[in-house]
């Protein structure tokens, strides 16, 4: 088997907030890395320089998640590369908030694309290769509004308890291979989604969690970094929250 260091990562929507996070955990360690992005090219280099810095080989690639033929050239890309990833971290995604009966077809299409077909279609790309060498991690950024649902945010939560329940079943699927299947489910956590609230609705969320902060993308990162060790391999199917005991 390879060594951590001998492995590859790919992290889509990798350029910003827990993307870049993960990012650089696993480039402090060495790994390769492969930063997917849509259109923050500039955010993703960002990312990959410091990634570079810290003294991985880093790629970056841009794709549509909601593009199978997009997806599938992205894959021939890191084929040719030999970075075919050993670990596949499905953090791309984008939110929604707002009322369930304003929600247009559109939108809904829109969000369930992105962050549910996009995570199907890198899965059903990028593990065969995984089973093939018997040994693979996929981990899938979830939320906790998958867990426990959010009012105005129904077409969100409903993408994120998707994931999950995408979670447990694939891990049961592929569990004889070698590859093992997990979400992270994050609370609230220090990023740029958290823009939308202001001073008063923020400190009003912090006093409901236990802890009394939000989390920060370093430590999800270090959750995901865990997951995809090789002696993590008997957690799978598992879907863990980092959420300072807001949701038990």
């Amino acid at each position: 088997m390879k060594t951590l260091q001998q492995m590859t990562v790919l992290i889509t929507g990798g350029g910003r907030g827990i993307g870049a996070a993960i990012a650089k955990r696993f480039a402090a360690e060495g790994v390769n890395i492969v930063i997917h992005y849509l259109e923050s090219h500039e955010t993703a280099n960002e990312t990959a320089r410091t990634c570079m810095a810290l003294g991985a080989n880093v790629l970056t690639i841009s794709a549509d998640l909601r593009s199978k033929e997009q997806l599938a050239r992205m894959r021939d890309k890191l084929e040719s590369h030999q970075m075919l990833p050993d670990i596949l971290v499905n953090n791309g995604g984008i939110s929604h908030y707002g009322m369930l009966m304003d929600v247009t077809e559109e939108e809904w299409d829109n969000v369930m694309s992105v962050n549910l077909k996009g995570m199907f279609l890198c899965s059903q790309l990028f593990m065969p290769n995984m089973v093939a060498q018997r040994y693979g991690r996929i981990i899938n950024v979830s939320s906790i509004w998958g867990m426990s649902g959010a009012s105005c945010e129904v077409l969100y939560s409903t993408t994120k308890g998707g994931m999950n329940a995408f979670t447990k079943a694939l891990a049961k699927e592929l569990a004889p291979t070698g590859v093992t299947v997990n979400a992270v489910a994050p609370g609230a956590v220090d990023t740029v989604m958290m823009d939308s609230f202001n001073a008063e609705e923020k400190a009003a969320i912090q006093q409901e969690i236990p802890v009394g902060r939000f989390g920060s993308t370093e430590e999800i990162a270090s959750l995901v970094y865990f997951l995809a060790l090789p002696e993590s391999s008997y957690i799978t199917g598992q879907v863990i929250s980092p959420n300072g005991g807001w949701h038990t």
